[in-house]
Formats: structure tokens, C-alpha cells, sequence
């Protein structure tokens, strides 16, 4: 009886835990493009990185 006093506010916590986790990441738009991800091992060219920005002369 004593485990169900714990486990039971335990349940509670890890609920509020991935009810959070889950709204900050749709408000994150982390679900907004689904598909592009499984297609980029498809792909024949690797994605292009922006050059760095050159020094300029001393």
C-alpha cells in the first residue's frame, strides 16, 4: 500500500513532465516538416553548408 502512495504522485509528475515536454515542442515547430528528414538519405548530393564569411586583409 505504501508503493501506491508513491508511485501514484509519481505518475502524476511524469505525465505533467511529457505534457510539458510535448507542447514546447509543437509550440517549437519541431513537427512542422515531417517528411524532408526521411528523404535526405535519399538524396545524391550532401546539403549544402553556407561558406564562413572571409577576414578581411589586415
Amino acid at each position: 500500500m505504501t508503493t501506491m502512495l508513491i508511485l501514484i504522485p509519481l505518475t502524476f509528475l511524469l505525465l505533467l513532465v511529457a505534457g510539458a515536454a510535448f507542447f514546447w515542442a509543437v509550440n517549437h515547430e519541431q513537427f512542422d516538416d515531417l517528411d524532408s528528414a526521411g528523404l535526405l538519405p535519399l538524396t545524391d548530393h550532401a546539403p549544402e553548408r553556407p561558406e564562413p564569411p572571409e577576414e578581411p586583409p589586415p
